[in-house]
């Protein structure tokens, strides 16, 4: 009992707290118990802690509004991303007539203006990549397909002798004649048709000195009777280079070209290739 009175005693001790101005007013003291002050000094601790932790998050609020931010314009910025894939696709399919695989792009609206789910976004512009990618997959094919078809004249000159079966000018026999024959005066400038790789260049006993150049997708293509190759086996030639010059080597009435096409292994009608562009 005695050390609970004393330590009341104590708690309730007043102290005076003499405030001093600086004019000519008098001072003011006051009285308070030693509880008061260690109380406004606890809540003045309090106080403190609560306004640094209000303010460390009000900096996390203030950084996720900036990261939110972000957030959506990348959204905005995948969706304008979509929009460009789709319209891109469409462009592709109008001009090579193909149809999109994907069935998400097919039944999405362009201008659907409603809320931006990432997920969806994700799947639509990986399969409109899909499809885009398989469509330049597909032109680049074609394009292969294209240089290797030969196309045009090898030689500006006169058809003299056409595919099929014929009378030999010089065996006097008829026999199957597999390409076509084109006068041209001797040294006149023998183009390839078609890009590749040239698998023979060189001299023959029927055909004299014969170019052959295989282009792939199943064609190649042959030039005898010239006087002079000027390519070398194994050598890449494009469409329209000059491969060889043309004369009337190995069994020949005149000068001339005989012209060849084969495909998949079989001989071809030049003819229908001599027109294309």
């Amino acid at each position: 009992m005695n050390r609970a009175r004393i330590f009341l005693k104590r708690i309730l001790t007043p102290m005076t707290i003499l405030l001093v101005p600086h004019g000519r007013a008098r001072s003011v003291s006051i009285r308070v118990p030693v509880v008061a002050v260690a109380a406004a000094v606890c809540l003045f601790l309090i106080g403190t802690v609560f306004v640094a932790s209000v303010s460390v998050r009000a900096v996390e609020y203030r950084r996720m509004q900036e990261r939110l931010s972000l957030v959506s314009s990348q959204f905005l910025e995948m969706k304008g991303t979509m929009q460009s894939l789709k319209q891109a696709e469409k462009d592709f399919r109008k001009l090579f007539s193909l149809k999109s695989k994907s069935a998400v792009l097919e039944s999405a609206d362009p201008g659907d203006t409603g809320s931006l789910d990432m997920e969806v976004l994700r799947e639509e512009i990986e399969a409109a990549m899909r499809s885009v990618s398989e469509i330049r997959s597909y032109i680049a094919e074609q394009k292969d397909i294209h240089l290797a078809t030969p196309v045009g004249w090898p030689v500006a000159g006169t058809l003299s002798s056409p595919y099929g079966y014929r009378n030999h000018p010089v065996h006097e026999e008829r026999k199957f004649h597999t390409g076509v024959d084109i006068s041209v005066p001797s040294g006149s400038d023998v183009k390839a048709t078609a890009s590749g790789i040239v698998s023979f260049a060189g001299w023959t006993e029927n055909s004299g000195i014969v170019v052959v150049a295989e282009h792939g997708h199943g064609f190649s293509s042959a030039y005898a009777h010239n006087r002079k190759a000027l390519v070398r086996v194994g050598q890449r030639i494009a469409r329209g280079e000059v491969i060889a010059q043309s004369g009337s080597t190995g069994v020949s009435t005149g000068p001339h070209v005989h012209y060849e096409i084969w495909r998949n292994g079989r001989p071809a009608d030049p003819a229908g290739f001599l027109a294309r562009r």
